[in-house]
């Protein structure tokens, strides 16, 4: 038997089976599966805590998104995001022309999150989004609004984050919108790339903070450390 895309029910099964002491061929004859198909799934969606169903899920469907993503919109439509992003379009005008000349379009949400992952990279699509510039507010000073207190830099953090050898490990980071109001909240999972995105209405301290942990919740037993970029 060839490998099989396991569902969600199957990856319940699967935890229950581990805790009862089910070798993996055992599991594999359970399910009616191939043993090829176990292995990989805890090769692939094990983590520190052992293998959990849900984190299992989540892991899965962000490859199968990324993955569909990446097929379904073509290398050229990516290159005329960029071209149109470069002219300072927002994504919400991007995704919008290609649409209207009949194109299959990415969303704007999915076109933030290629411009996170393109500054990333070292590259510099970010800049060109509106007001990204730094502006400062009387004496000189920064405009800090949506940055959190006493947070630690990504240069700080720990040695075994940097090592990718766990999952938990997670960066954080803000897309800032039109005249600095709004924000696009983004963390990323630093072994798996799994990325959450929330967009919040006003740029504070606040808001960025409960769109984090409102995108964590359903992660606490995969959360070590967030650091920022």
């Amino acid at each position: 038997m060839a490998y099989q895309q396991l569902t969600q029910d199957q990856r319940y099964q699967i935890h229950a089976f581990l805790k009862a002491g089910f070798s993996q061929p055992a599991i594999a004859r359970e399910l009616s599966v191939d043993k090829s198909t176990i292995s990989r799934e805890l090769r692939r969606n094990r983590g520190q805590r052992g293998y959990r169903p849900k984190q299992a899920q989540l892991l899965s469907d962000s490859r199968r998104k990324a993955k569909e993503n990446a097929t379904r919109i073509s290398a050229a439509t990516w290159q005329q995001v960029e071209a149109d992003l470069r002219k300072d379009w927002s994504p919400e005008q991007v995704s919008g022309a290609l649409k209207a000349a009949g194109q299959l379009a990415p969303s704007h949400e999915r076109i933030y999150l290629y411009i996170y992952a393109d500054k990333q990279q070292g590259g510099e699509l970010f800049k060109h989004l509106r007001c990204q510039k730094k502006r400062r507010k009387r004496y000189g000073k920064y405009d800090r609004r949506g940055q959190l207190p006493n947070r630690k830099s990504i240069d700080q953090r720990p040695a075994i984050v940097a090592d990718k050898a766990r999952l938990g490990d997670w960066e954080a980071d803000t897309i800032i919108g039109k005249n600095h109001l709004q924000a696009i909240v983004s963390i990323l999972e630093r072994k798996s790339k799994l990325t959450r995105l929330a967009k919040v209405e006003r740029n504070t301290e606040e808001a960025v903070k409960e769109a984090m942990v409102k995108m964590l919740k359903p992660l606490t037993d995969s959360v070590h450390t967030i650091t920022f970029g």
